[in-house]
């Protein structure tokens, strides 16, 4: 993994995965492919989206979104280990890997537009820097570099936010009228994020081409 800029949850991800690697061999030997387990975080999370939209107007309904971000970290977690791990890396599964990920948040973060004060607007901002992140970072790829992960709002990140918010809106605690602040909190914060994934990039590319030289 290519050393970020700014600190994330993401460089807790190898103790995480440690955790985790014991149900991962489990996994493997039942057959289970790192593209079932992409697919069925993405078919998850759109599931469980279109589920808290459809009630969101019962507040404890977004538990399932916190639940859900939880899961779906775990899931990321195990389809990278039976890749990486078990020999099952394939073309197939970078493209289901990146595209997943993207329909995952953006299903999981819709249903917060229904619940003031946030308001489709904010939230669709967020979606679409969520995308340019994500983008920002798989890029890395295209250029000699590595895939980026530089902070300081990557997708661990994001669900650690909102998975506080969905936790925070199902508790039934009013929600203060500053909490909308958090949105374009967000949004500075994803731009940066961007912004250091394409620095990070074009520098890591320039230094392998002289490498090379």
């Amino acid at each position: 993994m290519a050393s970020g800029i700014t600190p994330t949850f993401y460089a807790l991800k190898p103790r995480f995965q440690g955790l985790l690697r014991p149900l991962a061999a489990s996994l493997h030997r039942l057959a289970i492919t790192p593209n079932l387990v992409t697919v069925a975080a993405a078919l998850g999370s759109m599931a469980a989206g279109a589920g808290v939209a459809w009630r969101a107007d019962s507040r404890r309904v977004f538990l399932i979104v916190s639940a859900w971000l939880l899961a779906r970290m775990a899931l990321n977690a195990i389809d990278g280990m039976l890749a990486r791990e078990f020999d099952q890396k394939s073309v197939p599964g970078a493209y289901l890997n990146e595209i997943g990920d993207v329909v995952s948040d953006a299903a999981l973060y819709a249903p917060f537009a229904l619940i003031a004060p946030f308001e489709p607007f904010g939230i669709g901002l967020i979606i679409i820097l969520s995308i340019v992140t994500e983008l920002a970072g798989v890029l890395g790829l295209a250029v000699g570099a590595s895939r980026r992960y530089d902070g300081p709002m990557g997708k661990s990140d994001r669900a650690v936010v909102f998975g506080i918010l969905g936790l925070w809106i199902a508790s039934s605690a009013p929600i203060p009228p500053w909490v909308l602040w958090a949105v374009p909190a967000l949004a500075v914060l994803l731009a940066v994020t961007a912004v250091n994934r394409v620095r990070a990039g074009i520098l890591e590319a320039a230094r392998a081409g002289s490498s090379h030289r």
